[in-house]
């Protein structure tokens, strides 16, 4: 049986949820309260302060910088940059804390484009003791007018994991004795089969890292400016770009900011000679053997991004690859570095290519994904991800409910944030797996996807029928390349499934509502949904039946045509302004108006 998903780490339950939120209202918090939060040049921008009910302070202050240095200062003045007072705005009862909260606010003066203004926040008492904000961490944000990419809006990305795509010609997968080994992938195997991706419909190739790393995934780089040999070399990447870019494909790396490899040249230096300038680029708490690592996994070190020199070494990585020609990334553990990393990021990488697309996996909830609005162009939606699983996979809520679900979601973000949807990834249990291989459930979960604002993510041979032998959760561990088997060429692979994939990969890449359009709701109830999307006077509607019997859905407008449906059945019948439409048990439908 296919075990739960295990979507927020650290807020996976209800007592850590609560211990958080005790947390946030105790203590002096900020947390990029700051309206708006994605400034245009000139603009001023508004920032907010939150004191707990046991924090004894009574003033507030703003310590700030715009030279592209650390702002400092203590009691209201400034040692560099600048320092601006708050006001305090309100009182408010906390019932959990049993106290009041008070909140203060300050305006700061717009700046120019291309500006990364630094700042911290600290609160102070009568006895002139003074607390930072959210533990003292800097916040940051990039004033310009560099809006999403509008390819963005219209992109179907396809993720391929390297090791475990294509071999390429001539080549036969290896037999590692285990999932975690290295299975051959290639990168011109990716290139070889362009073809395939751009046929499905996909304009937009995720690679997973790339880079020197001695693991099957790459997320543990050794080196950020060369290609892992196993995978090929620099011209094999380039080859890769010119083929895709020719045929109207962009590529995005994953790039990993927060960590890499314990191989990594400047940690091997940093821990041999205490006097090597790469020591501060790591965080000792008992110089060797004890530093700050990703979740305490020793091979992998995090990198200390305040260094200057460590800092300035990931950025100049992440522009030598956008040089080199691809057109974005996909930011690995995107929570791991401070806001003010991600503000000189998008400084570095819209100066090198303005129309690049960043966005970041931030498994966490929304309140925490758009603070980076601004910062980066957007997250991964694993809110998302979390409604559609527990609505089509678990079935655990009903259609009413994932339609508030939908309503709400959508009102929370911004409109220009990116959200790539998507159903399943290579850290969890694949989509069919859940499902015990339903692919009625699973057509239905990806028609959704499709219909909705963010762009769709394909997990490569998910459109194929891929699953999985064993649960990635086996005897309290997880195993998460249980879901990474070789993707299936061929006669392995499910015809029927994959021609569904591509014709609803062609209707969104065809229908300008689908991708651009305001979503609607049109009918309700707890086994059936329907939305419409509109934009610049073409509309779509999506259809779903989720019980286990027809039923017939009116919908309050003629529909004349039925573009696409998961199941054979499907029909609809337009009387005057309400059209009827017929769905099979576990079915639904596109319809264009």
């Amino acid at each position: 049986m296919p075990s739960d998903d295990f979507v927020f780490g650290t807020l996976g339950s209800e007592a850590l949820r609560m211990a958080h939120v005790r947390g946030l209202n105790a203590g002096v918090t900020h947390r990029s309260a700051r309206s708006p939060r994605d400034p245009h040049p000139g603009q001023p921008v508004t920032l907010e302060l939150n004191l707990g009910a046991a924090q004894p302070h009574d003033r507030a202050w703003v310590y700030w910088s715009v030279d592209g240095q650390d702002p400092q200062g203590s009691a209201g003045i400034a040692g560099h940059g600048f320092a601006t007072p708050m006001e305090p705005v309100d009182t408010a009862w906390d019932m959990l804390e049993w106290g009041y909260r008070r909140r203060f606010r300050a305006v700061l003066p717009g700046q120019p484009a291309g500006t990364v203004v630094r700042y911290f926040l600290a609160a102070g008492g009568p006895a002139g003791e003074e607390m930072a904000a959210d533990g003292g961490t800097f916040d940051a944000y990039f004033v310009a007018d560099d809006p999403t990419p509008e390819w963005a809006y219209d992109a179907v990305i396809y993720q391929v994991f390297v090791d475990r795509f294509n071999p390429g010609v001539g080549k036969s997968w290896l037999k590692p004795p285990a999932l975690a080994g290295f299975c051959g992938g290639t990168l011109s195997g990716v290139t070889e089969k362009l073809d395939y991706i751009a046929g499905l419909g996909a304009n937009t190739l995720w690679l997973t890292p790339i880079f020197p790393s001695p693991s099957h995934h790459g997320y543990d780089a050794s080196d950020y400016f060369e290609i892992e040999p196993r995978l090929g070399d620099k011209q094999d990447l380039r080859d890769l770009l010119e083929a895709a870019h020719a045929r109207g494909m962009r590529v995005l790396l994953d790039f990993v900011a927060n960590h890499w490899s314990d191989r990594h040249l400047t940690f091997q230096q940093a821990i041999q000679d205490p006097a090597s300038p790469y020591v501060g680029w790591y965080n000792f708490k008992d110089y060797p053997q004890e530093y700050e690592s990703f979740f305490g996994v020793k091979d992998l070190p995090q990198v200390n991004l305040h260094h200057p020199a460590a800092r300035q070494h990931m950025l100049e990585a992440a522009a030598y690859w956008l040089e080199f020609g691809v057109d974005g990334y996909r930011l690995d553990y995107a929570v791991g570095p401070t806001h003010d990393f991600w503000a000189d990021f998008r400084r570095v990488t819209r100066s090198v290519k303005p129309d690049c697309w960043s966005f970041g996996e931030v498994v966490e909830p929304s309140d925490s994904q758009v603070s980076f609005h601004g910062l980066l162009d957007g997250c991964l939606d694993f809110i998302l991800l979390e409604g559609i699983r527990q609505t089509f996979a678990f079935q655990r809520w009903d259609c009413t409910r994932f339609a508030e679900f939908l309503e709400r979601h959508e009102a929370y973000f911004p409109p220009d944030f990116s959200r790539p949807s998507f159903l399943d990834n290579h850290d969890m249990n694949r989509f069919l797996w859940v499902v015990q291989g339903d692919k009625t459930l699973l057509k239905l979960a990806a028609l959704c996807q499709f219909t909705l604002a963010g762009p769709p993510v394909i997990y490569y041979g998910t459109e194929a029928g891929l699953s999985q032998l064993r649960d990635t959760c086996q005897d309290g561990r997880g195993l998460p390349e249980e879901s990474r088997l070789p993707m299936p060429w061929g006669e392995a692979q499910d015809a029927s499934l994959l021609a569904f994939y591509t014709h609803l990969a062609a209707l969104r890449n065809r229908r300008m509502s689908l991708r651009r359009g305001l979503r609607q709701t049109l009918f309700v109830d707890s086994s059936g949904l329907a939305y419409a999307r509109r934009f610049a006077g073409e509309s779509s509607a999506t259809v779903i039946n989720l019980a286990n019997v027809p039923r017939t859905i009116k919908l309050p407008s003629a529909w004349p045509r039925l573009a696409l449906a998961t199941e054979p059945g499907c029909a609809l019948q337009t009387l005057g302004d309400v059209t009827r439409a017929e769905l099979p048990p576990r079915s639904g439908m596109i319809l264009e108006g």
